[in-house]
């Protein structure tokens, strides 16, 4: 049985992967879980300049999930290179780059940065993130920019794309195929959905930007739709993306049309839970007498 996925250049030892935002660079998870059990790391987000992020509260539960306003905090892409790719190049996994910015151009320049690292795999191209003031989320909801911003990051790179789709949108489908229109490699599906939570006895949002991206169980059958509805929109693969806690969760994203899947807010849970993904993947692959991916896209017709 072989559970590898190719992404352009790239093959993933397994269809698992550790959701950029939930695992932070890898360093802060080296003693709880291991590397080798899982088939990509998605690393926090990468701008050019170094980002504080969103002002205290950034978390709040929800039922079933978690409503996050983090703002892309991280510590821009020259200390990434020199303080966090040396760790991340001694793991075993596929090392994915989650790149984002406030302009076409600002992306171009933090690839530009980054294609100095032979230790990369490929870039996860955010252009979904629902709760900074610039850039985000903005990219990814008309399908001309879709395609310019990745046609222009096509053209600095060989490595492969990964463009992340927000959900907050009317056709999900569409923005897919702008990316893959502009060249990406792969659409990763989805990203949080915009929430708010409100303090009835302040009478005022919890978080100071009102709303936030909400994760977690609660958006799995959104992301499973999604996922469903993109993939037969696409020739690319599809990384599936949104509440995934256990193997059942992950193979319903897998029937539904993703090549690989992404596991997210349950890693604040039990950091354990990629390889118990995984194990169950491989459980339910060896039940069916599965050769390869491909074969769970057979029972669930176009």
């Amino acid at each position: 049985m072989d559970l590898s996925v190719a992404i352009g250049s790239t093959t993933l030892s397994n269809p698992v992967g550790v959701a950029s935002g939930t695992f932070g660079y890898g360093s802060e998870y080296e003693d709880l879980i291991d590397f080798s059990a899982i088939g990509a790391l998605y690393t926090k987000a990468v701008t050019l300049a170094p980002r504080p992020g969103n002002d205290m509260p950034r978390i709040v539960e929800t039922p079933s999930g978690i409503l996050n306003s983090i703002g892309l905090a991280n510590v821009g892409v020259e200390r990434f290179l020199s303080e966090k790719m040396p760790y991340c190049a001694r793991l075993p996994c596929a090392i994915i780059v989650n790149v984002a910015g406030a302009s076409i151009d600002e992306y171009g320049m933090v690839v530009d940065r980054l294609e100095g690292s032979d230790a990369i795999s490929g870039y996860e191209i955010n252009i979904s993130c629902p709760n900074v003031k610039h850039g985000g989320m903005a990219f990814g909801t008309d399908p001309a920019t879709v395609t310019d911003l990745t046609a222009n990051l096509r053209k600095r790179t060989k490595r492969p794309l990964i463009v992340k789709l927000t959900p907050n949108v009317t056709d999900i489908a569409l923005i897919a195929r702008a990316a893959q229109d502009g060249g990406a490699d792969a659409v990763s599906c989805i990203n949080t959905l915009v929430g708010m939570v409100i303090d009835v006895s302040a009478k005022r949002p919890v978080l100071p930007l009102r709303t936030g991206g909400l994760s977690g169980p609660a958006i799995r059958p959104i992301g499973v739709a999604a996922t469903f509805a993109v993939s037969r929109a696409v020739a690319i693969p599809v990384i599936g993306v949104g509440g995934i806690a256990s193997g059942n969760d992950a193979l319903e994203y897998l029937l539904a049309g993703a090549s690989a899947i992404q596991i997210g807010t349950a890693n604040f849970v039990d950091p354990s839970t990629a390889a118990q993904v995984l194990a169950g993947i491989r459980a339910f692959a060896e039940r069916e007498k599965m050769t390869c991916i491909k074969d769970f896209h057979q029972f669930i017709p176009r």
